[in-house]
């Protein structure tokens, strides 16, 4: 899921974020639709953003937690994570 969000939610926001910019222009020229070239914008910026946290957040989370990853089973593996979280 978080790579999903990473992967796939920052690049379309950063093609909203053109797609909204390319509006308010137009909207400006038109005199309408300002208000929802403003909402894409907006919306865009934020899944930016989301992104952007959402990548730095599993790539502390990989590497705080790699010694974990060939577990013999999932309590193990929880275990371990606690473990590395916690700094024990």
């Amino acid at each position: 899921m978080t790579t999903s969000i990473a992967f796939v939610g920052g690049p379309l926001g950063v093609i909203g974020l053109v797609l909204g910019l390319v509006a308010l222009r137009t909207a400006k020229r038109t005199g309408t639709g300002r208000g929802r070239a403003i909402t894409g914008v907006v919306a865009s910026a934020i899944a930016i953003v989301v992104s952007v946290l959402v990548a730095v957040f599993t790539v502390w989370y990989a590497d705080k937690t790699q010694e974990c990853y060939q577990p013999d089973s999932f309590r193990q593996y929880t275990q371990c994570v606690r473990q590395q979280l916690s700094g024990e």
